[in-house]
């Protein structure tokens, strides 16, 4: 159990097992020397698995007994307190001795380092206490109790190591402290776990944990050197409170020997604070005796400060000197707490660089109070102050392994550029206001060139440390979850910036400075937080980042209300509370900063080679160099600014600035030279252009046959190691990608090991190929080899050229394409490897891959639920057809790896966190069943007779099914919001279709009331559903930031109050009655607008379910939101209109004109229409706009009412349909990018020049002037000439083959060639059916199947040649003039087309729904009565198409003769399905047994059932025959004129 905390939650670097695995796979094609890399291979693979075995054991082990982690801490915990008690008593006797490897200076950094580890560990603890996960209780607890273990070990050591007995005991008892408290922890936190929500035993367990707190720091602070420290720390506190008296002493010496004792002692702090900066590097012993001696100096210090203060006349001034003491004090005191840190953890993350930073304020606090209190010759404190400053800034030279600021390799090269002009320009400033004794210009100079070698000297730093880590040989670090430093930076500036703003001295401008600084680091603590929680796995850790930011949030909100309140009034109240406001903050911050210091989030740091080391030297010599010969220039300056009529001392200035420059100058070429990764890029780029010349060799030999085969290995063993080379390679490709873009320090490293596998690339590949028979298989492997080294190599020019600058954003294409091409030669490659592979029966490769793609999904959108769908019929085949099982294993394994991905995000997003480790455990199981059936493939295709490997591959096929279903349902419980979301709009788009339906009935005048009711009847309805719609809106958007609970709720509700909606609508619209079809038509359009609306919000939601606010999926959330309360509010007011005579038709057209913006909005999307359609219908939408345009124009004139509302609907469905086939039609493939861009630009401008004409009518309506009504004819002109440029542009699709789309020949040829082909396909179709294997059992069900599939497919190919008769039919009417291809008749002869077109289409469809039909019952899914339904549909539908080809036709002609041998072989056809299926259905009522029952009472009720279920037959018989005759009665309605007189 002690692994699964790490195994579970942890990033994978944090994984010990798994590294070790993935360094071993990487080395394998490094290894030379055969067995030795296959030895490796193989335990890679055999940890591997052992690994996620185990991982999969533990789960199931903490399923069982996750509870017991508490239990077994608090046990681990006493018996650490009953061994220091032993360990005590030892001491007392003298017998405490230390173990073997023990030392004092070793214990007590381990103890120091542990301190934090227990200290962050127990902040985790009180989180998932606190938020009453026991889960992660259980691990925060374990973790505890194991760092626990090893204070005690350190604690243990320490007394053991020290001579002391009284120190010795004092650790011991410190270290028992601990124990004890973080027992009671433990148990207050496994007691705040069974009442999560109670304040009471939340207080309780913060009181303990502050209890341990302290504890742990007493047993901190009891190391050796600590005590003296804590002593300076105390003496400086009691020194800093001579600051404190209200009154100054007045001055005992005078006001020389008071400067002159100040400056002294202000160089020996500044000394002292350089030892203590050297010895907290070094043991204990030197740190006791520097801090001692920094103590002294401070104290000697301050009371010079204090008597130059007594010196001072003004009130003023002495208020700023003493506050100038105050800083130097806090600053002196964070030196020494960092000094102190360092000592207790020499590792900690930028403890180094945080002590540095604390002497340079120890400096720069000195150098502000000699500037304020000296008054010397001039430019001499100037020269004093930089001469410190450089002194302070040296260590960063002394030993950079740690990065010094966050500038990157080429931010240090600007820096050092813009450093050095400045430089330059003072040294020639110092020099020039030498000679003219400007002092102030002076003064002004040494202090920029101070800054200016400050800044170069951070620079040099920051990019030798750069240097050392891009070696090859050094081990680069690692990002953490948070930077650590980042969290310190600002939990000291904040508490700085507090401490500014409380202090009684602060000005209005420094309370503004501070409260800037505060709101700056705590924005950016608030959104390091924000990052943090979204990428960790870890729900407590995300919620207490998250938690944390809104309580820095809010006590920073809380702190700014009482500045803004200082600000306006400076008094004491306002400041007290500013005082009260920044506790809170101080607390939050502080608590964050200890939660982030766990070690689980904390970076790997770089650990610089001596190569590394060696590579700095050239930067950091230079740098040293320059801060020498600046040194001696500033001391030279200093005396020659006093004395400028010295010669000698001007020939020594000249030569420290020929100095200074010259070591710029190499300080620049050095930097500039040793650019990460240049140098590791041109070894590479040599090496692979090496490989390609050997694989050049290797073709040419290869192609005359002479390839000389190797005999030292199997070709099973080249093929694994060129595999796991290819895959190395791979793996590689999107980091080099990343470090050529951003991460200069990345490249050395990733190059070197790219160009690494390459040599043994080419072996491994030249071998496979030499032991290949076929000769296109050989060429083959040697040119996908050849292609993979061409774009790597292509790869490395790039990566040097991009060089790791995130600013040479000119080579990020460049890189990206190469990286892109090199992707592609992996794949190439890896597909024919894999091909090879499975041919021979070699699984090694895919069983990798899979157990790789496991291991990924333990790391813990929604997962490809078709990944799933296709391994069911994977697994069939494999059984099925041996021969094919190496290509299915293959497949089985890239489908796995791509489940496995998904499975990975859709566990880490799954609510809730049961359902997501439900998710992960199930994928992983299938994942081990995947294993062992590509493993049995493998066998099977070696041994391909051997039947107990067959019965094997077909049990592991049935598992890994079985499995494949418990991932499904896994996934659909964690899932129900997205699920229901699908189902919701699924059951919209069913009502939009029907509304469509209903609209056609309206139109032609047939929806009636079913009784006599009136629209008020229904108005009320359909306001209080529409309202309830709106309410689901809110819903629906809420639920999208909630759980997948809320979101199926919502989902299921709006979809179940659209269709009430819907209902109450088509009610209301029937009850206004067929004599007013327009308003009908209205009124079911601003439902339809509602639906349509919901759909696409449905959409919305559920892309953006879980995302975060900022997501640009929120967005179109909102924006469907709006557009959904638009429509219902236009529903509402159309609803109230409908009654109103004088307004319906304006709000008709209002409404109009909102839809057609919708849809004009739809149009302008970037989504590209799933299918595309012919310029011929395009054109023929377009005739519509041109009507509709001349009745807009109509209306406008006339101003009635119903002439509006006719327009509002025709107009809505003109463009419509227009905007759908213009996007349709210029989508084509075969439609070129101008043509396209045209068509789109016309369908936009048409469509708004028609929305003007629109607003134009409702303006007329309005204010009826003759002036207005004369404008609707610009407007329709604007409408007319876009149409014109619309035909245009669908001519332009058509080209040169373009023919009139209104002719009815047209129309009748295109139609019937469409439906034989269509018939055709379905013929096609049914000829690769073959009736599904069962096991033996009579005979007469598989005739029957076989019977089906033979009259199916008679009735195809008979419906075929039927519909091309009839097709020549039509083409002989042309011929003899009884319909001509322009008819004079267009009415008369159109009504003919349509006939023979609508019969066209219902034998295809019958066709169609027969093969259906046909397939279903054989597959076992449908009934025989189907069957028996869709023949008979099908000789129905042709007996119309019969009648319709007769109208006009000669009934002798050849073609009618043929059309009607065509039209009986249909009927034959039809006939002897619906015999064999009936004859099935009887003999299936034959065999069915009925059990008679013997007892008398239980027969009686027997008899009354089954006459029940004969009457409730009988009466589904007869409403079934009234449906179906209103069917036909309304069909009957449409029909030509023609075919409903045969009828009759």
């Amino acid at each position: 159990m002690a692994t699964r905390g790490r195994f579970c939650d942890g990033p994978i670097s944090r994984l010990p097992g798994s590294k070790m695995v993935t360094s071993a796979k990487s080395s394998v094609p490094t290894v030379t020397d055969q067995a030795a890399a296959m030895q490796l291979g193989q335990c890679a693979k055999n940890l591997a698995t052992c690994l996620a075995e185990l991982r999969t054991s533990a789960q199931k082990a903490h399923e069982a007994c996750g509870p017991m982690e508490i239990d077994s801490a608090l046990t681990a915990i006493q018996t650490l307190k009953s061994e220091l008690q032993d360990a005590k008593l030892a001491a007392v006797n003298g017998q405490l001795k230390p173990l073997p490897g023990e030392s004092l200076e070793k214990c007590a950094q381990d103890l120091g380092s542990t301190s934090k580890s227990v200290g962050s560990s127990m902040a985790q603890l009180l989180t998932c206490a606190a938020q009453g996960n026991e889960h992660y209780t259980g691990i925060a607890a374990r973790e505890t109790a194991q760092a626990l273990k090893t204070l005690a070990q350190a604690a243990r050591g320490v007394a053991a190591s020290t001579t002391d007995p009284k120190a010795a005991a004092a650790m011991l008892d410190s270290a028992r402290d601990v124990m004890e408290g973080s027992a009671l922890l433990i148990h207050e936190a496994k007691e705040a776990l069974i009442s999560p929500g109670d304040a009471e035993s939340q207080q309780r367990l913060a009181q303990v944990a502050k209890a341990v707190s302290h504890s742990l720091n007493n047993c901190v602070n009891c190391l050796p050197g600590q005590k003296d420290v804590d002593m300076a720390l105390k003496s400086i506190g009691e020194a800093s409170k001579k600051l404190l008296l209200e009154t100054i002493p007045p001055s005992s010496k005078s006001f020389q020997e008071a400067q002159s004792e100040l400056n002294q002692t202000a160089a020996d702090l500044n000394q002292s604070a350089g030892e203590v900066v050297h010895a907290s590097r070094g043991s204990s012993s030197q740190l006791a005796v520097a801090s001692g001696k920094f103590s002294q100096d401070f104290d000697e210090f301050l009371d010079a400060g204090i008597e130059m203060a007594g010196h001072t006349p003004k009130k003023d001034d002495q208020i700023q000197v003493i506050g100038n003491l105050k800083n130097i004090s806090m600053a002196s005191s964070k030196l020494l707490l960092a000094a102190k840190s360092l000592s207790v953890d020499p590792g900690a993350a930028n403890a180094k660089n945080l002590l540095a930073a604390a002497a340079r304020a120890v400096t720069d606090s000195i150098n502000q109070l000699i500037t304020l209190c000296t008054q010397q010759a001039p430019g001499q404190k100037e020269c004093d102050n930089a001469l410190r400053e450089l002194e302070a800034v040296r260590g960063m030279l002394d030993n950079p392994n740690e990065p010094v600021s966050d500038l990157s390799y080429f931010d240090c090269i600007e820096s050092v550029m813009e450093n050095s002009k400045v430089l330059g320009e003072s040294m020639a400033g110092i020099s020039q206001n030498c000679k003219t004794g400007d002092v102030t210009a002076f003064g002004e100079c040494v202090g920029s060139a101070s800054k200016a070698l400050c800044g170069l000297t951070e620079a040099a730093g920051q990019a030798s440390y750069l240097v050392g880590v891009s070696d090859p040989n050094s081990q680069a670090g690692h990002q953490g979850l948070v930077d650590p430093i980042q969290f310190a930076k600002a939990n000291q500036a904040i508490q700085m910036a507090c401490q500014n703003l409380v202090d009684p001295d602060s000005s209005p401008s420094q309370v503004l400075s501070a409260a800037t600084i505060v709101a700056k680091h705590t924005s950016a603590l608030c959104n390091a937080c924000r990052l943090a929680s979204s990428k960790t796995a870890n729900p407590v850790a995300k919620r207490h980042f998250v938690q944390s930011a809104k309580e820095v949030a809010n006590s920073t909100a809380n702190l700014v209300k009482t500045i803004k309140a200082l600000d306006g009034d400076f008094s004491e109240e306002n400041r007290n509370k500013c005082r009260v406001a920044t506790a809170p903050l101080i607390e939050a911050v502080e608590n964050l900063t200890t939660f982030a210091s766990n070690p689980e989030f904390a970076s790997v740091p770089a650990q610089i080679s001596n190569e590394g080391s060696a590579a700095q030297e050239p930067i950091l010599q230079s740098a040293r160099s320059m801060l020498d010969s600046s040194t001696h220039l500033l001391k030279t300056a200093r005396s020659l600014v006093i004395n400028p009529k010295d010669p000698p001392t001007w020939s020594v200035l000249a030569g420290h600035s020929r100095t200074v420059s010259d070591s710029i100058k190499s300080l620049i070429t050095a930097i500039r030279d040793k650019a990460p990764g240049q140098r590791e890029c041109d070894t590479s780029i040599d090496n692979i252009n090496k490989c390609i010349r050997d694989i050049e060799q290797a073709s040419l030999a290869a192609v005359s046959q002479n390839l000389p085969s190797r005999d030292d290995i199997s070709l099973e063993a080249l093929q694994e190691q060129l595999t796991s080379t290819v895959q190395e390679i791979g793996h590689l490709i999107d980091p080099i990608s990343t470090a050529a873009r951003g991460e200069a320090a990345q490249l050395g490293h990733k190059v070197t090991q790219l160009a690494g596998y390459f040599e043994p690339l080419i072996t491994a590949s030249v071998g496979v190929a030499s032991k290949l028979k076929d000769h296109q298989q050989q060429m083959t492997f040697l040119d996908q080899t050849k292609t993979l080294a061409e774009s790597a190599l292509q790869m490395l020019y790039a990566a040097k050229e991009g060089g790791g600058n995130p600013k040479a954003c000119h080579t990020h294409d460049a890189i990206a394409e190469a990286a892109q091409l090199m992707k592609e030669a992996v794949d190439d490659i890896m597909v024919t490897l894999n091909e090879a592979a499975s041919e021979v029966g070699m699984v090694g490769g895919m069983v990798d891959s899979i157990a790789d793609a496991m291991g990924k999904v333990s790391l813990c959108s929604l997962l490809w639920i078709d990944s799933h769908s296709v391994f069911f019929h994977q697994m069939t085949k494999s059984v099925t057809c041996p021969e094919e099982l190496g290509g299915l294993a293959s497949q089985v394994t890239v489908d796995y790896s791509q489940l496995a991905l998904q499975g990975r995000l859709a566990a880490h997003t799954a609510e809730p966190e049961e359902i997501g480790f439900q998710i992960k455990t199930r994928v992983q199981e299938l994942g081990h069943g995947c294993i062992f059936l590509v493993q049995k493939a493998g066998a099977l295709q070696i041994t391909p007779s051997d039947s107990f490997t067959k019965r094997e591959l077909i049990e592991c096929a049935r598992n890994v099914t079985e499995k494949v279903s418990l991932v499904l349902s896994a996934l659909q419980a964690g899932n129900k919001g997205t699920q229901a979301c699908i189902t919701a709009a699924s059951a919209v788009s069913g009502i939009i279709a029907d509304l469509d339906t209903t609209i056609m009935f309206a139109s032609a005048g047939t929806l009636n009331a079913e009784n006599d009711e009136s629209f008020a009847d229904h108005r009320e309805n359909i306001l209080k559903t529409a309202k309830a719609l709106v309410e689901d809106t809110k819903m629906l958007v809420s639920g999208a930031a909630s759980g997948q609970d809320k979101l199926a709720q919502a989902a299921q509700s709006s979809a179940k109050t659209i269709t009430q909606l819907t209902d109450v609508v088509k009610l209301g619209a029937a009850s206004i009655g067929s004599d007013d079809p327009e308003t009908q038509v209205v009124l079911i359009n601003a439902v339809k607008d509602v639906a349509k609306a919901l759909a696409e919000l449905i959409g919305a939601t559920k892309c953006a379910a879980g995302k975060a606010a900022d997501d640009p999926s929120m967005y179109q959330l909102k924006g469907a939101a709006k557009v959904m309360v638009t429509n219902v509010t236009s529903l509402l007011k159309t609803v109230k209109a409908v009654e109103d005579e004088a307004t319906r038709g304006t709000r008709a057209l209002e409404a109009t004109i909102e839809c057609i913006k919708q849809e004009l909005t739809l149009f302008q999307s970037r989504d590209i229409p799933d299918k595309s359609t012919t310029p011929e219908e395009f054109i023929r939408m377009t005739k519509g706009i041109t009507t509709a345009t001349a009745k807009a124009v109509a209306a406008g004139n006339s101003a009635r009412q119903e002439d509006i509302i006719h327009t509002a609907n025709i107009s809505r469905k003109a463009i419509s349909d227009m905007l759908t086939t213009c996007k349709q039609a210029a989508y084509h493939p075969e439609v070129n990018d101008e043509v396209r861009h045209r068509a789109l630009m016309f369908g936009r401008e048409c469509t708004t020049g028609y929305i003007d004409l629109l607003e134009h009518v409702l303006l007329v309506l309005q204010k009826p002037t003759p002036e207005q009504k004369q404008q609707l004819a610009a407007c329709s002109k604007r409408v007319a000439g876009a149409v014109t440029e619309l035909i245009q542009s669908a001519e332009a699709m058509k080209g040169s083959e373009w023919v009139d789309p209104e002719d009815p020949t047209v129309i009748a040829e295109t139609e019937l060639l469409g439906a034989a082909a269509s018939i055709e396909a379905a013929a096609k179709k049914l000829e690769q059916l073959k009736p599904r294997a069962k096991p033996k059992q009579a005979d007469e069900t598989l005739d029957f199947e076989e019977q089906i599939l033979e009259a199916a497919k008679s009735i195809a190919a008979a419906t075929s040649a039927l519909v091309k008769s009839a097709s020549a039919a039509q083409r002989e009417l042309v011929a003899q003039g009884k319909v001509g291809s322009i008819p004079a008749n267009a009415v008369d002869d159109g009504q003919w087309s349509q006939g023979l077109i609508s019969a066209a289409r219902m034998v295809a469809a019958a066709t169609s729904n027969l093969c259906e039909a046909a397939n279903a019952s054989v597959q076992g899914h449908a009934s025989e009565e189907k069957l028996i339904s869709s023949a008979k549909q099908v000789a129905a539908s042709t007996a119309q198409l019969l009648v319709a080809c007769k109208v006009k036709a000669d009934q002798d002609s050849e073609a009618m003769r043929r059309l009607q041998a065509a039209g009986n072989a249909v009927k034959r056809a039809s006939d002897n399905l619906v015999r064999a299926a009936q004859k099935a259905a009887f003999d299936k009522v034959d065999d069915d047994n009925v059990v008679v029952k013997t007892k008398f009472v239980g027969g009686i009720a027997q008899i009354i059932a089954a006459q029940e279920e004969m009457l409730r037959k009988e009466r589904e018989l007869e409403e079934a025959r009234k449906k179906l005759a209103q069917i036909r009665q309304q069909q009957y309605k449409f029909l030509p004129s023609e075919l409903r007189e045969d009828d009759n």
